[in-house]
């Protein structure tokens, strides 16, 4: 039994395989899922797991060395949460933000059911 970090057993398997480079999508419960990229689904109703938490566990454990949100999050909690945390955070149209999960190592849904937010991280190296 591990003492901390990264508990559900899916989730832990899929960052120990992340490399440099690589992309994770922290996705709300509506973002579509696009086929072929692996999703790991911790949603168990609206508002479990938040957005924010999930997002904290994984900055815990992985290095990242970019992100980018969508433009529509401007303005709201979402993107104070996303500034917090990359303060270079880019932002690009949902739309865009959709295409780039298409393109993703891993998506992680969350129960988060408040309108944009998703973020794309982009894994950099601890050294």
């Amino acid at each position: 039994m591990r003492k901390h970090g990264i508990l559900n057993a899916e989730l832990a398997a899929a960052v120990c395989r992340l490399g440099h480079t690589d992309t994770v999508v922290v996705a709300d419960c509506g973002l579509p899922r696009p086929a072929g990229v692996p999703v790991v689904d911790l949603a168990v109703v609206f508002g479990v797991p938040r957005f924010v938490d999930v997002l904290d566990a994984l900055i815990a454990e992985c290095a990242f060395e970019g992100c980018t949100a969508a433009s529509e999050s401007r303005g709201s909690a979402v993107e104070d949460v996303v500034l917090a945390r990359f303060s270079d955070a880019a932002f690009v149209p949902h739309e865009e933000l959709k295409q780039l999960s298409s393109t993703a190592t891993l998506i992680v849904r969350t129960g988060e059911a408040t309108p944009f937010a998703n973020v794309v991280l982009r894994c950099g190296v601890p050294f």
